[in-house]
């Protein structure tokens, strides 16, 4: 420290009164730091209010968007279910079909064998006929029939024999070949 002697106006009073006076001068400041310190406060507390605001406004659009998507998620899950029973649906018809169509080819195998039986009846009839008036003593009447049958379907009376005699077992070809009685036939009447 300095020596009192050196600085002749020192006066130990009037630093003591000096130092005690100087809290009364700074009050100033301390107010100056208090309202600084209080503002700051203050425009903290409104930044954290502001956050807050901007959170929840955040909080609020990510959960709008949240909802969007879980939306947009149940829409894709039933677009998928749809899709899948559409497939099943798909799959059921195109079952539907090959069996229909299995059975419209078993319907066209059954007409054909129907036709073939037709036909069958039909030249065992025209046979039977012949004979009957054959053994009656109908002879130009057997040969118009004859020639009737031929002019209507040529060949059709033999073809219908040939199909109903690959019907017929050895055993029955032994007692009766209806093929080679229209062939006897026609030679008798011709």
């Amino acid at each position: 420290m300095s020596d009192p002697k050196q600085h002749p106006n020192h006066d130990p009073a009037q630093q003591h009164a000096a130092e005690h006076a100087s809290p009364g001068r700074k009050s100033p400041v301390l107010f100056y730091l208090v309202i600084l310190f209080a503002i700051a406060f203050l425009l903290m507390l409104m930044a954290y209010f502001m956050q807050q605001r901007v959170n929840q406004q955040t909080q609020s659009d990510l959960n709008e968007q949240t909802q969007s998507y879980q939306s947009a998620v149940a829409t894709l899950d039933s677009i998928l279910e749809e899709n899948e029973r559409l497939k099943e649906e798909v799959n059921d018809l195109q079952e539907a079909l090959e069996e229909r169509q299995s059975q419209g080819q078993d319907q066209d195998e059954a007409r054909q064998a129907l036709v073939e039986v037709q036909a069958q009846l039909d030249a065992v009839t025209k046979l039977n006929q012949l004979r009957a008036l054959y053994n009656a003593g109908s002879y130009s009447r057997c040969r118009a029939l004859l020639a009737q049958w031929e002019a209507e379907a040529p060949g059709q009376v033999e073809a219908g024999l040939t199909q109903y005699r690959a019907t017929l077992t050895p055993e029955e070809l032994e007692n009766y070949d209806p093929l080679e009685a229209w062939h006897n036939l026609n030679d008798w009447i011709n």
